[in-house]
């Protein structure tokens, strides 16, 4: 049986559908190992609606803090994950380093004023290669600032099933080496399945360039409710085991901690 962790789940304190009670349920019922919270933390000028209110940011740490103090039938992780902006660095460092976190994700939704994943509006009339690279450096900037544990959704940019023109495996060779120079893993987010793409983040075709490049790995759901912890994670073990991956990473008080694959 495979040690299953899912790290990347978000509660009703940003934009999930449900307390973190409910996914402890649903989390030992599908016999994952550990669970990790990661609400969205996106430090705009105006607060976002799907992100957490930095007022009940409070809140939420101790009640993750009390579950993983009172639950005995599966390892319970603190994170978040945390909207990378260029000129925000120090200001989310502030608010990171203060906090009891066992992981922080790192994620890219934003380019200029507007979000890749909202609506395929934003793709239109865009130069998409020239969107791709700039997408693509903006995660490798975020991985080279120190901040961040492992980076979410690699190429979100393809939710909307816009793709470049050029042949695209440069770019993902580029990505990983940035990701193993800074020491950063990456994530398989299942999410993808549920979205106009259709598939698993990064694209499956690339994830041997990651292994390759030595950059670890993990698998996560991104579930905004509890019914979707674990989804398609046969699916994404046998491609990572396909890719040459012999082990996943865990994390333990920033500290990361490898976890040997076997017995899918």
């Amino acid at each position: 049986m495979i040690y299953r962790t899912d790290y990347h789940i978000h509660t009703n304190y940003s934009d999930g559908k449900g307390w973190p009670e409910d996914y402890i349920y649903r989390a030992i019922e599908i016999g994952l190992s550990e669970i990790g919270f990661s609400d969205h933390l996106t430090l705009t000028e105006e607060q976002q609606d799907w992100s957490i209110q930095l007022p009940m940011l409070g809140e939420y740490i101790d009640r993750v803090i009390k579950i993983k103090e009172t639950v005995t039938d599966i390892k319970v992780r603190l994170g978040l994950e945390v909207d990378y902006f260029p000129d925000k660095e120090e200001q989310i460092n502030k608010i990171i380093s203060a906090l009891p976190l066992d992981y922080v994700i790192g994620s890219v939704h934003y380019m200029g004023d507007g979000t890749v994943d909202l609506g395929p509006e934003y793709y239109e009339g865009k130069d998409i290669d020239r969107l791709f690279e700039l997408y693509f450096k903006l995660i490798a900037q975020a991985s080279r600032s120190g901040l961040f544990d492992f980076m979410a959704h690699p190429d979100l940019v393809r939710i909307f099933r816009y793709y470049p023109s050029v042949n695209a495996e440069p770019m993902y060779r580029f990505l990983a080496g940035e990701l193993s120079k800074s020491g950063v893993a990456f994530e398989i987010n299942t999410n993808g399945m549920n979205k106009p793409v259709k598939d698993f983040y990064p694209d499956r075709r690339y994830l041997h360039i990651f292994k390759e490049e030595g950059v670890p790995v993990c698998v996560n759901s991104d579930a905004h409710n509890p019914s979707r912890l674990g989804q398609y994670f046969d699916e994404a073990y046998r491609l990572i085991i396909q890719a040459g991956f012999t082990e996943m990473i865990t994390f333990e008080n920033r500290k990361r901690i490898p976890i040997q694959i076997s017995g899918l």
